[in-house]
């Protein structure tokens, strides 16, 4: 109790909407992984009518879903990975730097960034199944796909702009100092810059979704950890490199694996 009291500590109820959205969107991708079907006799016709809306969606391949599920995706993993940074913000308004409005607009402008990422990820998803180089569920059917996104992700974790934009993830209060902006436009600004940064710092990991499978919540939680403990500074310096080199070994072994198993 003590613990959400220190996290939840000054506006309540913008944090429980936040946890709230969190959880309601990984409620959701877990319905439309399972397709959870409302029994015959249901008599809430509303959530029958939700159930029925995510089972479809989870079949279908147009964008609309995909877009939708994408933005869960965002919503369920990137948002979770930021709320030190929203915390450290929410920490301002006690000093009058910023208000709960600022901060909710704050938080708006970095999910905007990432729904942005979620209508590329959606189309780049359509176009990988019209190619056939994605199952059904969203996995890659293709080794060479698969080897090239562990590859790319590995190479990635050892770039300068990961650097860069995972430094300041780290140091989220030099972040604002360094880029402060008044008012609620200020916080909009702010916000925006706060996803780009974010997304510069995991957008590689991201896309291993079409290896692991968009529909896996096992890849998803497992990713989400992952993310979020980079982003801590006592943890992050720890596991970055090593998390690139299992990337590129990992991406190594699945590309070779066929040319080998084709060989013997």
């Amino acid at each position: 109790m003590k613990t959400l009291e220190r996290l939840m500590h000054g506006h309540g109820f913008l944090w429980l909407t936040f946890f709230v959205a969190v959880l309601a969107a990984w409620g959701a991708l877990f319905v439309m992984q399972v397709q959870v079907a409302a029994p015959a006799d249901w008599s809430n016709p509303g959530m029958a009518a939700f159930l029925q809306l995510c089972t479809g969606l989870a079949a279908e391949t147009g964008y609309a879903s995909a877009m939708l599920m994408w933005s869960l995706m965002a919503l369920a993993m990137m948002a979770p990975t930021a709320f030190p940074a929203f915390r450290t913000y929410s920490d301002l308004t006690r000093t009058n730097a910023a208000s709960a409005l600022s901060l909710a607009v704050l938080v708006a402008g970095y999910m905007t960034v990432w729904l942005g990422f979620s209508a590329l990820a959606a189309l780049l998803q359509i176009r990988l199944s019209a190619l056939e180089l994605l199952w059904p569920l969203g996995r890659s059917a293709s080794p060479a796909l698969s080897g090239a996104l562990l590859v790319l992700a590995g190479l990635y974790q050892f770039s300068s702009l990961k650097a860069a934009c995972l430094s300041a993830c780290q140091s989220p209060m030099a972040f604002f100092i360094g880029h402060w902006r008044p008012g609620t436009a200020g916080a909009l600004r702010l916000g925006l810059r706060l996803g780009a940064v974010c997304l510069g710092c995991c957008w590689a990991l991201m896309l291993l979704a079409f290896v692991g499978g968009t529909m896996n919540l096992t890849f998803m939680g497992l990713a989400m950890v992952l993310m979020t403990l980079e982003k801590l500074p006592q943890i992050g310096s720890k596991i970055s490199a090593p998390l690139g080199v299992f990337l590129l070994l990992a991406g190594a072994v699945v590309i070779a694996l066929p040319l080998l198993t084709t060989i013997i």
